[in-house]
């Protein structure tokens, strides 16, 4: 599709802007301008303003790095959750995924990443540190390593193990049950498989990776 078949430069720039977006493609992309086109000018300021309103006032919880509306996330706020087990995982899209199985009660840690010298993410540039404090406070009890299992996730999942256990902290570290197929990305595990998994969960040893 070049660009001499856009009669609007206006339409062209909407599509290039939708076209950024991962998985859709330019042809995707006008078929969602066209749509909007349709619709009234209160929806598709409705629509823009949502976005708008997202960017500039997320916050990311102070406690686990979720995404919230305040300091303190709804799932760290909530007294009904096991504040002794924290499940580490990735991104806030596993976070979702954990929720959907309705088989974990306790916290998150979100990491924000991987370690990947390849990508040239080292262990500073995730939610590390934090993590060990909040285990130091000892108030923690067990720490789940919820990390997708590919070569990475098992190489921040030891480097996690060694930080925990140098800190000297008394807590269990234990990670998911291999249900999930090596090298799967956890938030396209089926919720059952997932949460079986987490139910299953097993001890952290340095020798399973």
């Amino acid at each position: 599709m070049s660009d001499s078949q856009f009669s609007s430069k206006l339409l062209e720039n909407a599509i290039n802007e939708f076209a950024k977006l991962p998985g859709i493609g330019r042809k995707s992309a006008l078929r969602l301008v066209l749509f909007l086109l349709r619709q009234s000018n209160e929806d598709v300021n409705n629509f823009g303003n949502a976005f708008i309103k997202l960017r500039n006032e997320i916050k990311y919880c102070k406690c686990c790095h979720n995404i919230s509306d305040t300091e303190v996330c709804g799932i760290c706020a909530n007294p009904k959750r096991d504040a002794k087990t924290i499940c580490v995982v990735e991104n806030i899209k596993d976070v979702l995924s954990v929720e959907n199985t309705q088989q974990f009660h306790g916290l998150y840690h979100v990491l924000g990443g991987v370690i990947s010298p390849m990508d040239g993410i080292g262990p500073s540039d995730l939610n590390i540190s934090s993590l060990v404090e909040r285990v130091c406070t000892g108030a923690v009890n067990e720490v789940i390593l919820a990390l997708s299992p590919t070569m990475e996730g098992d190489t921040t999942n030891f480097y996690i193990y060694k930080k925990l256990i140098a800190s000297g902290a008394s807590v269990n570290v234990t990670t998911i049950a291999r249900g999930i197929a090596i090298g799967d990305e956890l938030e396209y595990a089926d919720e059952i498989t997932l949460g079986r998994s987490i139910l299953n969960r097993t001890p952290y040893q340095e020798n399973n990776y």
